[in-house]
């Protein structure tokens, strides 16, 4: 599905690291890990899920920039973005965020977003896209295989309080 004119994907560029965060803060809290340990076991550490996942966004922003793409409204409004890195030893590409404001959702703009990552993957001469998603992301789950992504691995997190 082609993205539609009204929206358009392009570079990261250190002013958007605010909104990004922003988008993560309001659509991660059903997929966060560090939110699930909250919910069972209660406050932990300094900040709460949201404090830990937006600063994810920044290293991600920080480790990869030329990675990082968003997707943006004609009138120039932040509304999605992903996050990728590149490992030229392993020659996989990995998408470690995904975000579209809830507003914006069901509109093609994760899948487009995703399309854009495996493009720079493949000019960035990866040989293989890997992307990860919880048991509790139906949307993930069917999203990224209907891209092309197989499963190949499940990874179950355990926690436990130290208190």
């Amino acid at each position: 599905m082609p993205l539609s004119p009204e929206y358009r994907i392009r570079a990261y560029l250190a002013d958007d690291l605010s909104r990004l965060q922003e988008i993560t803060a309001e659509t991660f809290g059903a997929v966060s890990i560090d939110n699930n340990m909250e919910q069972r076991f209660g406050a932990f550490g300094v900040g709460d899920w949201r404090s830990r996942k937006v600063s994810a966004i920044a290293d991600d922003c920080r480790l990869q920039p030329d990675g990082v793409f968003v997707v943006e409204t004609l009138t120039g409004e932040v509304i999605g973005y992903v996050t990728t890195r590149l490992s030229a030893i392993s020659k996989i590409g990995w998408i470690p965020n995904l975000a579209v404001d809830s507003r914006y959702q069901a509109r093609g703009l994760g899948r487009a977003l995703l399309e854009y990552a495996i493009a720079f993957f493949k000019e960035q001469g990866m040989e293989v896209a890997k992307i990860e998603t919880l048991e509790q992301n139906p949307i993930g789950q069917n999203l990224y295989p209907s891209l092309g992504f197989e499963e190949v691995a499940r990874q179950i997190h355990y926690a436990m309080p130290l208190k």
